[in-house]
């Protein structure tokens, strides 16, 4: 067995592998209130076509038990709530509390109650049993966890044989003058739109860099292949700026 780094990214910088928790914690929770400008800003608002999609092509039905992980402003639970009906169940689980409380509260003053369990948790030691789930689901959230293999291990473990992940993420652009204009939004616009609309340009320019550092579409289906995951899917979304990523547990 390797043994494990001490140190990890954070964005573009190398940091203790027990700091990035906090780093990523505080990042979080000083973009809690404005997660959704966030995503706007980030994506040009197009985020929101993406997460309709990624639940549409999720084959998530009714009645399934459904952990949403790094769920915790609710946007995804929102859109799998119609999907499972009332005989199923979403668990939206975030490390970040100020997230969850962002979420929990634009859920119930829209009426979204039952069949809702919201948990403070970490993705890499999951508090569920074995074959918990039958499907995880995770949005703009694995490249902000410290050890992404641990994490893909949990999830492979809570899930039902027959289970699915689907994990939709910003990926690897396949066009490259795409990728110039991109690198200029990310780099020079991103930053300072933090600034100007959320006063806190660093914790932009973090995303940013997450971005950059998270595993391409090859390598991640490579993980979660490693992970125990079979037929593993991988779907690009305009041009590649993000992927949904789908495996089963057999």
């Amino acid at each position: 067995m390797s043994e494990q780094p001490d140190t990890t990214h954070f964005g573009y910088r190398d940091v203790p592998v027990a700091e990035k928790q906090k780093l990523v914690g505080a990042v979080f929770t000083s973009v809690a209130r404005n997660y959704d400008l966030m995503n706007d800003l980030m994506s040009f608002g197009v985020h929101r076509l993406w997460k309709r999609h990624f639940i549409a092509v999720s084959g998530i039905r009714r009645g399934d038990r459904v952990l949403d992980l790094a769920g915790g402003t609710g946007d995804i639970a929102a859109l799998l709530k119609p999907v499972v009906g009332e005989a199923g169940e979403i668990v939206v689980g975030d490390i970040n509390a100020a997230m969850l409380d962002v979420g929990r509260d634009r859920l119930t003053d829209r009426g979204l109650v039952s069949g809702l369990r919201w948990a403070q948790l970490n993705a890499e030691a999951l508090p569920f049993p074995d074959n918990s789930f039958d499907a995880v689901t995770m949005a703009f959230g694995l490249r902000n966890v410290t050890d992404k293999d641990r994490a893909l291990a949990e999830i492979h473990r809570v899930l039902k044989p027959g289970g699915r992940v689907l994990v939709l993420e910003f990926s690897r652009v396949r066009n490259a003058a795409l990728g110039k204009l991109y690198d200029f939004h990310s780099f020079q616009v991103l930053p300072r739109l933090g600034r100007v609309f959320a006063h806190d340009a660093d914790s932009y320019q973090y995303l940013a860099e997450s971005i950059r550092k998270h595993p391409d579409q090859e390598t991640l289906k490579g993980m979660l292949e490693h992970a125990g995951f079979g037929h593993v899917e991988v779907r690009n979304l305009t041009q590649g700026i993000v992927a949904i990523h789908r495996g089963y547990k057999f």
